[in-house]
């Protein structure tokens, strides 16, 4: 017994050792002063000032209505001129299906956007709720925004895949941002990434969800979720052969190159989207740089452990390519081991302490994440011991999927067989 406790102390203790040590490439995004210089950001701030001054069209506030502060307010519009000298174009594409309740905020979020030209292509995806009636009344009051809508799903593609594919193809800008419909963005996110990308000749930029848990159980899950992801955005940060990494959230990536990879035409069946076109990027050759995204991007999901484990019923057997034998091993083994580190320090040997200890190792790297995150302790406290209801999601995803021979997404129900055939790998 005490080989299996020893062996089950080294793995959470090379796990904890291995997420510091990438931690400190998985940072957030750097602040507008950080990446330009004194000169350039000098120069913005001045076309800033002249475009805030010149007339333009009014648009109506929604922060009171909202209940936001600042953000959508035509004080901030007037900070964002559609049209102004030097700014990079940028098309935002976004898919939205039955978003009645977010789709306003996330579209003045967006509107709101500072030091970037900016059209919003807006794809209703088959909606039927008032989503469409909204999304035409902001375009009535804004010229930057333009609206499609999808009536029918053609043969072979998925939902949001299919609408995205529509919206990038009407792009007009130099770069396309593809984020989600419930996801709010601060409003120098977006020159931010834009600055970045030039300073690191990057072709895609990628920031992971924020979220706002409403329960400490809600921070430690996505705690949990970046401690599966550390190393990953580190490995792209430090441009590895095999590295790469999208968030749906957001993911910015060069017009020319996304035509080039060939962009959702590729992704047609792909359930994870966002993530696999950061590897149509990585093997076109291009360079990718991601960060934690935080309160950069905002979305209104998963606030709790409860609610995350019904919205990765999609993902997590997607993301192993649709193989039963390792989700049911990590589904089954990975709560298995957490138990035998749990009930380690209650054995009396040194061995079982050891692997209880090494457990609450991970403590370490969540609390330098949740610090990064503007979080307290609580939740990275709590993160060891989310970790068997993360693997229980992988096992429910398979579960799920495999029982009802699919997955239901967006109203939308596809057989496993054409998931398998046509994804990409």
């Amino acid at each position: 017994m005490s080989f299996i406790f020893a062996g089950v102390a080294l793995l959470f203790f090379v796990k904890a050792v291995s997420s510091v040590f990438h931690a400190r490439w998985a940072r957030r995004l750097p602040s507008w002063e950080a990446t330009c210089s004194e000169r350039v950001c000098a120069r913005t701030i001045n076309r800033e000032a002249s475009a805030a001054a010149a007339p333009r069209a009014p648009s109506p506030p929604v922060g009171e209505k909202d209940g936001m502060r600042g953000i959508g307010s035509s004080r901030d519009l007037e900070a964002s001129p559609a049209s102004a000298p030097d700014f990079i174009r940028c098309s935002v594409v976004l898919a939205a299906r039955n978003e009645e309740d977010r789709i306003e905020r996330t579209i003045r979020h967006l509107l709101g956007q500072r030091g970037v030209e900016i059209e919003i292509l807006a794809v209703d995806d088959r909606s039927t709720d008032r989503t469409n009636e909204i999304l035409q009344r902001i375009a009535a009051e804004d010229s930057r925004v333009r609206v499609r809508r999808v009536d029918s799903l053609p043969n072979g593609w998925l939902g949001k895949c299919h609408a995205c594919h529509v919206g990038a193809s009407a792009a007009t800008g130099e770069w396309i941002l593809f984020t989600d419909a419930d996801c709010w963005l601060k409003p120098d996110v977006l020159a931010r990434a834009l600055r970045v990308a030039n300073r690191e000749r990057a072709d895609h930029v990628a920031l992971t969800p924020g979220v706002a848990p409403e329960t400490l159980a809600g921070q430690a899950w996505h705690l949990a979720f970046l401690l599966t992801i550390v190393d990953w955005i580190s490995r792209v940060n430090h441009d590895k052969p095999k590295a790469y990494l999208g968030m749906g959230a957001f993911n910015l990536v060069r017009a020319e190159v996304y035509r080039a990879c060939g962009g959702y035409e590729a992704l047609r069946l792909t359930v994870l989207d966002d993530v696999r076109l950061g590897l149509l990027v990585r093997r076109s050759g291009k360079r990718t740089r991601a960060f934690i995204g935080g309160d950069d991007t905002e979305c209104h999901w998963g606030a709790t452990a409860r609610s995350m484990i019904k919205i990765m019923e999609k993902n997590y057997f997607a993301a192993l390519d649709y193989r039963a034998v390792p989700a049911f091993v990590l589904g089954l083994g990975g709560p298995a081991v957490c138990a035998v580190a749990a009930i380690g320090p209650f054995t009396g040997t040194l061995a079982g302490l050891a692997a209880g200890m090494a457990l609450l190792s991970l403590i370490w790297p969540s609390a330098l994440l949740a610090r990064r995150l503007g979080w307290g302790w609580g939740g990275a406290v709590l993160t060891p011991f989310i970790f068997p209801v993360l693997f229980y999601s992988v096992l429910n995803s398979a579960w799920v999927t495999l029982r009802q021979g699919g997955i239901r997404w967006r109203e939308t129900f596809y057989p496993l067989h054409l998931l398998k055939a046509g994804g990409v790998r």
